[in-house]
């Protein structure tokens, strides 16, 4: 089994705790040499300034690669290109591109009346700067306001087409969902180089339970009945490390050469994977924040 590239994503933090916490997974996942690593926007746009910071400052200090996530809510064509902007003129050359999720009580996305209307148009225009690397979300199961699966795929290939440049996906809970997902894409012309499974290791099985649900991800029986068995025998983080251990090595024996974990700021079980897959620290990128 060769060893993947990997890719953290991280939460801008909304507290002081919550800053300490951001630096120390960030120290702590730094010597395993990310390609990048993505700050997140909440849902709504709510952390959009925090967000812009928590990448300033992790590009300045880090020395990491710093992807922002950028969406189109709430804010017109003209805000949401300042903002693109500020982040090139940051040195930021990463962007994760997103149409994002409704604002809080709103149950369906409305684009801002001077904003753009959904992420093909969003990735359209960042791309025209020159400026970015774009990557883009993918969805193994069908996104909640999907029609079907094949919708998934065809506005994937769109987002491609419109000039990203990668797919981060989101999570799931078996390989298979993955390569089914990954030869739907073949089938519509997308290069699965381009398609990055998004890994989430479960810290807590009720919020990824929940998590997974809002997501619309397929949560399998075993899994429930795994987490309930290892909770009655205190070994959840036990059996959480072995659940992500497999699924990625799973993955590698399938070909896939990327990987992208969510961490939730939460670094040492995506750390103990990430060892269990064979990566081991840069001395050298220690202390980097």
């Amino acid at each position: 089994m060769t060893s993947p590239e990997i890719s953290f994503e991280f939460f801008p933090p909304q507290s002081l705790e919550a800053s300490f916490r951001l630096w120390d997974t960030v120290q702590t996942l730094a010597p395993l040499d990310p390609r990048f690593v993505s700050v997140t926007y909440g849902a709504g746009g709510t952390t959009r300034d925090l967000t812009r910071d928590a990448v300033k400052t992790l590009h300045s200090s880090s020395g990491l690669n710093v992807a922002a996530h950028l969406t189109c809510v709430d804010a017109s064509r003209a805000e949401t290109l300042e903002i693109a902007k500020t982040f090139a003129e940051a040195g930021v050359s990463e962007i994760v591109a997103l149409r994002g999720d409704p604002p809080k009580g709103s149950s369906q996305f409305v684009p801002h009346p001077d904003g753009f209307a959904n992420s093909v148009e969003l990735i359209e225009a960042l791309a025209a700067t020159g400026k970015f690397t774009l990557r883009v979300g993918a969805y193994p199961d069908p996104h909640p306001e999907a029609a079907n699966a094949q919708a998934d795929v065809d506005w994937l290939k769109r987002k491609l087409d419109a000039g990203a440049d990668e797919a981060l996906t989101q999570f799931f809970f078996e390989p298979e969902t993955f390569l089914r997902f990954r030869d739907a894409c073949a089938k519509a012309g997308i290069n699965g180089d381009k398609l990055v499974p998004g890994i989430l290791p479960i810290e807590n099985w009720k919020g990824a339970r929940n998590f997974a649900k809002r997501c619309g991800t397929v949560i399998p029986a075993w899994v429930d009945d795994a987490f309930a068995k290892a909770a009655r025998d205190d070994r959840e983080d036990l059996l959480a490390t072995a659940i992500c251990s497999e699924l990625c090595s799973d993955l590698l024996d399938e070909g896939v050469k990327k990987l992208h974990f969510y961490t939730l700021n939460r670094p040492e079980l995506t750390r103990d994977v990430c060892f269990a897959l064979g990566l081991t620290p840069n001395i050298s990128l220690e202390n980097v924040a």
